[in-house]
């Protein structure tokens, strides 16, 4: 019972002396906040804070799209200490700018904490008819933030509606492909579904991932799973 007790009393000084080591935040100058989420992150009964800004620097030059301009974003993950917000993790690989896509005012960005877990969904326009949604998921284990879930799918008003998905903590991958026509007299290719199993060696850490940089080839398909 004693060795229990001195065991809690260790794990609460590391996590008191990680708290100390973490530097408070602040909004800084010219940023605008654009999302927020609340949730428990690690699993130690206290809601973490996620906020995401467009912040004050453009990510190319104005694209004279409905008068839009193309900022670069970032998000911070906050551990609320004593009531004080302090920086655990701040990225700005993962998220798209402002002005990405073809009708920029038409994006949208969600961001939620479910069972302790970050989810981040993006989703624009790629031309007049094409939209592009992504949706991944971290987690907090093993001491960092790492990539557990990743949702691909890309959409023709028309002719096809594509899904890639994998749950990298099971494995599991999900292969869709359903086509259409809003022509009546156009010949449908057949739908394709296929699932299967594909364990990576090594999780993806967050500050290692970004969108469509990594992949694997499909068993049986000339093609790869980009993610």
């Amino acid at each position: 019972m004693m060795k229990t007790f001195f065991s809690f009393l260790i794990v609460l000084s590391v996590i008191n002396l990680s708290a100390q080591n973490l530097k408070n935040f602040s909004v800084p100058k010219g940023y605008t906040r654009i999302a927020e989420a609340k949730g428990d992150l690690d699993k130690d009964g206290k809601d973490e804070v996620v906020l995401v800004f467009d912040i004050n620097i453009k990510a190319s030059d104005d694209r004279n799209l409905e008068d839009t301009t193309d900022y670069k974003r970032v998000f911070y993950i906050l551990k609320n200490e004593d009531g004080r917000l302090k920086i655990w993790k701040e990225n700005s690989t993962i998220l798209f700018s402002s002005g990405t896509g073809f009708y920029p005012s038409d994006n949208t960005l969600e961001v939620s904490i479910k069972n302790n877990s970050l989810h981040i969904g993006q989703s624009f326009f790629t031309n007049s008819r094409h939209t592009q949604q992504y949706k991944h998921t971290f987690r907090f284990q093993n001491g960092d933030f790492y990539l557990i879930g990743s949702l691909d799918h890309f959409e023709d008003t028309c002719d096809f509606s594509f899904t890639n998905e994998i749950n990298f903590s099971t494995g599991k991958v999900i292969i869709d492909r359903e086509y259409s026509s809003c022509d009546d007299d156009a010949k449908i290719p057949q739908d394709f579904h296929k699932e299967f199993t594909h364990k990576l060696q090594n999780l993806i850490k967050m500050d290692d991932f970004k969108i469509g940089e990594h992949k694997f080839r499909l068993p049986g398909l000339k093609e790869d799973f980009v993610f």
